[in-house]
């Protein structure tokens, strides 16, 4: 197995909260992308896309995957646009294992309805923006993923059990 884990998918399908404790259970270091811009920045993402817009925001990732995928001995939960960009893509493949964590759009409204910390999801119809972004990125997921999991049934703990046992098979 690879010394780094790369958590991919669309919001609210897991990757912070599986992240944390896959990285426990394989004791590695748990970094979260967006959480690493906003620590560093003193901004939260609405503000950056606010101010920079999403392409301002999608430079920042950038270069934060550049700098992330460096390390090693890391589970990393990247921002559900990452895979939009071919270096982000690039760099996770060639330093890590990719997971793909997806979840039905049901769940996905379930799991955001009181989320005010999305920008793109400042909107009316959060179904149908959720569901434009996952026709938009799930091919590239796929693309990209050396294991794909479903979390809509699993616990977090559940989820991060299946990631570490499907992992020693690769």
């Amino acid at each position: 197995m690879s010394s780094n884990v790369f958590l991919i998918g669309p919001m609210a399908v897991g990757k912070t909260t599986i992240g944390k404790q896959l990285a426990k259970r394989l004791q590695l270091k748990f970094i979260d992308s967006d959480l690493e811009i906003e620590n560093r920045t003193g901004a939260s993402i609405g503000l950056i896309f606010d101010v920079e817009g999403e392409a301002g925001f999608r430079d920042r990732e950038e270069k934060m995957i550049a700098e992330l995928t460096a390390l090693n001995g890391i589970v990393l939960a990247t921002g559900g646009g990452a895979v939009l960009r071919e270096r982000n893509r690039k760099a996770l493949r060639k330093s890590g294992v990719v997971v793909y964590l997806c979840a039905s759009v049901e769940s996905q409204l379930e799991r955001t309805k009181a989320s005010k910390h999305r920008p793109l999801l400042e909107t009316q119809d959060r179904r149908a923006a959720l569901q434009f972004l996952l026709e938009v990125r799930e091919p590239l997921y796929r693309q990209e993923a050396d294991l794909i999991v479903n979390t809509n049934q699993l616990s977090s703990g559940q989820a991060a059990k299946q990631i570490a046992r499907k992992l020693q098979t690769l």
